[in-house]
């Protein structure tokens, strides 16, 4: 929750503080009221107001975050956010091709991590692979527009070369 009570001397109440498509939505909800502090219902009155104004946020926020995990966003290098591909140096020290996937999980909600190994299970089934695990994390359904589309850029021997090259 970030409803956060502040008390120092240039503000006494509650702020409410959000992150939405990169921009900070900030209010703040005082608990001075004549020059004196408010107690008791007063300030239960405020809490609520500002607890209903971050519920309202949260709920922007969530809708956001849905709308994003939704779509397909690529890099620079044209590779799709969230699924490289990437040279991972095994412990014998070989350079191994392997598509390394990293996204917030919105089932664990924390940041998960795999890899899977392009020569152990081919190009096309490790792309498989990588998809089903980030489709997964980010609740997209494997009958989805998106699972689609990610499915149908698996990169091309010649792209993995040049993705693993850099």
């Amino acid at each position: 929750m970030s409803v956060e009570l502040l008390d120092n001397p240039r503000f006494y109440g509650f702020r409410v503080r959000r992150q939405i498509e990169g921009k900070t939505y900030q209010e703040y909800f005082s608990l001075k009221e004549n020059s004196k502090r408010l107690r008791g219902a007063k300030k239960a009155e405020v809490k609520a107001l500002a607890d209903v104004r971050d519920a309202e946020l949260k709920t922007l926020q969530k809708k956001n975050r849905d709308k994003n995990d939704r779509e397909i966003h690529l890099d620079s290098s044209g590779q799709v956010k969230g699924i490289l591909c990437r040279m991972k140096r095994e412990k014998s020290g070989t350079l191994t091709p392997v598509f390394q996937v990293g996204v917030m999980s919105r089932v664990r909600l924390k940041i998960v991590n795999t890899t899977v190994s392009i020569p152990r299970h081919g190009r096309v089934d490790a792309w498989q692979r990588a998809v089903d695990f980030y489709c997964e994390h980010k609740n997209i359904g494997k009958r989805t527009k998106v699972y689609k589309d990610l499915i149908a850029r698996c990169p091309k021997p010649a792209q993995i070369k040049r993705y693993t090259q850099q």
